[in-house]
C-alpha cells in the first residue's frame, strides 16, 4: 500500500538557524516526486523528516490521514536508499534483501519467494550469493533498492542514490528506478540536486532554495514557465537579456528588434529581463529589425553546435544551440542575425525576479 503524504507549514531549526520555512506540499498516491536543489537548501533535511531521523520544529505531517510528527521511526513502514547504499558487506545479496524480511520474523517460505521476487525485479538474481565488495556500483544500488522495497513499505525515500555511480551507470539506474517505481506503485520522494535526473524520472519536482520551496510543477511546467529567476537558471540553460515592454502593443523591445508576447501581467510599459533558452534563438536573413550579433566562441557537439554572441546592441553574450551542418558552419568572427520564438519565452520584473508571463 502507498500513501498521500501531506506536509502543513512544515519548519525545522538547528539552534537558532531555520534551515525549512513554513514549507506545504502534497505529494500525491504512487507519485514520483523530486526535492530539486543546490547543497544546503534544505532537502535532505526534509527528507529526513519525513522518514523520522529529524525533530520537527513546526508544521504538520501526515501519511494519508494518519498524523506522524511523533511516530517512531520503525511504524512508518518507509523504504530508504542512501546515497551511499548502506548494505551489509559481511552478508551475501541475498541476506542483505531478505535483512528486513527477516526483521519482521516472517516464514522462511515467505522470506524466500518475497526476496527471490525482488532480486529478479532488479535483475540481480544471479548475483544472490555474491558479497558485495564482487558487485559493480550499479549492482549494489540495485542490491540498495531491492532492501528497501522487498518490505513492501507505504513510501519510499531516495537521498542522491545515484550521486556516486559513473555518468553511464547514472543514466541506467534513473531508468531502473523509473520503471521499478511505476510497476510497484509506491509514492516516492526522491532528492537530487542533478536537475537533469530530476527531469528525466519525476512526475513532478519542488525546487528548493534556501529552505523555501520556489516552485512546484511538472518537469515540462517549470521548464518552460518556470515562476522565478532562480528557477529559470536552475532547471537547464537560459540567457537573460535586458529588454523594455510595451504593455498597449503588447511587444517586447530589445534594441531594434521586437516581438508580440500574449499573456503578461503587466498592465504599463516597463523595463523587464527577458529570459530566452538558448535553443529558442532562431537564425535569420539580416532585416534592420533583427537581433544583430558577433559569434564570439563555438563549441561542436555532434549534433548540436553552441555559440557565444554578443549582442550588437548592448554587448551582452547570449548562448544559442543550433543543429550542426556541414553546410553552414559559422565561423568566430562572424556577424549573424537572429530571432526569437515568442511563445517560448519569459520575462522577469526587475524588483522581485517574478515571471510575468502567465502559466497556462
Amino acid at each position: 500500500m502507498s500513501v498521500n503524504i501531506k506536509i502543513n507549514n512544515a519548519v525545522k531549526k538547528f539552534g537558532e538557524n531555520t534551515v525549512i520555512s513554513d514549507i506545504s506540499v502534497d505529494i500525491k498516491d504512487k507519485e514520483l516526486f523530486t526535492l530539486l536543489g543546490p547543497s544546503g537548501c534544505g532537502k535532505t533535511t526534509l527528507l529526513r523528516m519525513i522518514a523520522g531521523f529529524n525533530t520537527i520544529e513546526g508544521g504538520e505531517f501526515y501519511f494519508n490521514e494518519k498524523k506522524i510528527n511523533d511516530m517512531e521511526v520503525s511504524r512508518r513502514n518507509i523504504g530508504m536508499v542512501f546515497q551511499n547504499y548502506a548494505i551489509f558487506p559481511h552478508y551475501s545479496v541475498r541476506q542483505n534483501v531478505e535483512f528486513g524480511l527477516r526483521n519482521r520474523k516472517l516464514g522462511k517460505t515467505v522470506i524466500t519467494e518475497e526476496a527471490d521476487k525482488f532480486l529478479k525485479l532488479m535483475q540481480i538474481y544471479e548475483y544472490r550469493d555474491r558479497k558485495p565488495e564482487q558487485l559493480s556500483g550499479g549492482q549494489q544500488q540495485r542490491v540498495a533498492l531491492a532492501r528497501a522495497l522487498v518490505i513492501k513499505p507505504d513510501v519510499l525515500l531516495m537521498d542522491e542514490p545515484l550521486s556516486n555511480l559513473d555518468a553511464k551507470l547514472r543514466l541506467e539506474m534513473r531508468q531502473v528506478i523509473r520503471d521499478v517505481q511505476k510497476e510497484v506503485g509506491i509514492t516516492t520522494v526522491y532528492v537530487t540536486h542533478d536537475q537533469e535526473e530530476a527531469m528525466a524520472i519525476s512526475d513532478r519536482i519542488a525546487v528548493m532554495d534556501f529552505g523555501v520551496i520556489q516552485h512546484i510543477g511538472t518537469p515540462q511546467e517549470i521548464y518552460h514557465r518556470p515562476s522565478n529567476m532562480f528557477v529559470a537558471t536552475f532547471i537547464g540553460r537560459t540567457n537573460f537579456v535586458d529588454a523594455h515592454y510595451l504593455a498597449n502593443e503588447k511587444l517586447v523591445e530589445v534594441g531594434d528588434y521586437s516581438f508580440g508576447v500574449e499573456d503578461i501581467s503587466l498592465e504599463k510599459n516597463n523595463d523587464v529581463i527577458l529570459s530566452v533558452r538558448p535553443e529558442d534563438f532562431l537564425m535569420r536573413e539580416e532585416t534592420e529589425t533583427s537581433l544583430k550579433g558577433v559569434i564570439k566562441d563555438s563549441f561542436f557537439l555532434g549534433l548540436n553546435t553552441h555559440q557565444l554572441v554578443e549582442l550588437q546592441h548592448n554587448k551582452q553574450l547570449v548562448e544559442v544551440i543550433r543543429e550542426s551542418s556541414l553546410e553552414n558552419k559559422l565561423a568566430v568572427g562572424e556577424k549573424i542575425s537572429l530571432s526569437i520564438k515568442g511563445r517560448k519565452i519569459n520575462l522577469f520584473s526587475k524588483d522581485n525576479k517574478e515571471n510575468l508571463v502567465k502559466r497556462s
